[in-house]
């Protein structure tokens, strides 16, 4: 299935500005950004803007003919008390124009507050699905932290039952929370994939590095095959991590953006 949406995530510009990601995206041919919100890590947009600087980052992502289908709007859904900010960030992906949001189930870069079971998600979901079926949006739920494989995601995701609600498969989250490699883990949860975070893993497990894309050591043909003999469309959002220390600058940062975009071209795909 060659002819997925390939989508960058503007979280691979972490510590750069909306136009620094902006710019490098568009200069490597993409067409899409998965436009990241995500409170205390990267926030390229967040409900606390201005109108006008909301409407300023709009125009330029428009000016430089990019799409966004996505945006990354992670909370911890297991706290009472983050669902009006997840309401929030749903308005806010609305206001671009995106038809996805992420989150992972808690969170992704803020000390967890609460912790809870599928009773709690539950219960908080059903505050937030009537907003996504106004808006017409999905909401994927990230392979991150406790929750960090797809038969994980895929269990939660088979209770909530509801059309609005798939999994965002992250393909080097789910070595580096899940400890699972191989297929076998998409085998399982493909029929709920909805969204793929294609993000390339290097070094032991438990070490953050993750590089290009073709960098490290994921099996993205056997991965994607996988996706195929599902007849699972799921857009392709490339992320990149660097180490803990982060890319030394700029210039690496959409080196590292263009040469994922030959490894993806070198595997039959189109930008």
């Amino acid at each position: 299935m060659k002819d997925r949406r390939i989508i960058v995530n503007s979280n691979c510009y972490h510590s750069y500005s909306v136009y620094d990601a902006v710019d490098g995206i568009a200069g490597c041919g993409f067409h899409a950004v998965e436009l990241t919100a995500t409170k205390g890590w990267t926030e390229h947009a967040a409900p606390s803007m201005s109108l006008h600087e909301l409407a300023a980052i709009a125009s330029y992502i428009e000016k430089k003919g990019l799409e966004i289908p996505s945006m990354s709007g992670h909370v911890n859904l297991m706290d009472d008390q983050r669902i009006d900010d997840f309401l929030d960030n749903i308005r806010l992906a609305h206001f671009f124009g995106a038809s996805i949001i992420v989150s992972s189930i808690g969170e992704a870069h803020l000390q967890d507050r609460q912790k809870g079971g599928i009773d709690t998600i539950r219960r908080n979901l059903d505050r937030v699905l009537p907003l996504l079926d106004r808006y017409g949006m999905n909401l994927v739920l990230e392979t991150h932290g406790e929750h960090g494989t797809g038969t994980a995601i895929r269990d939660v995701v088979r209770q909530i039952d509801s059309p609005l609600v798939g999994i965002c498969y992250d393909t080097a989250n789910v070595i580096f929370y899940g400890g699972v490699k191989g297929t076998e883990d998409l085998e399982a949860s493909a029929d709920w994939v909805r969204y793929v975070h294609i993000k390339d893993k290097a070094g032991e497990e438990k070490e953050w590095s993750f590089p290009a894309l073709g960098k490290g050591y994921v099996d993205f043909p056997a991965l994607l095959r996988v996706l195929d003999e599902h007849d699972n469309p799921s857009p392709l959002s490339i992320e990149i991590e660097f180490t803990q220390q982060g890319a030394r600058d700029l210039d690496e940062v959409n080196q590292a953006v263009r040469d994922s975009a030959q490894y993806l071209i070198s595997l039959g795909y189109a930008l």
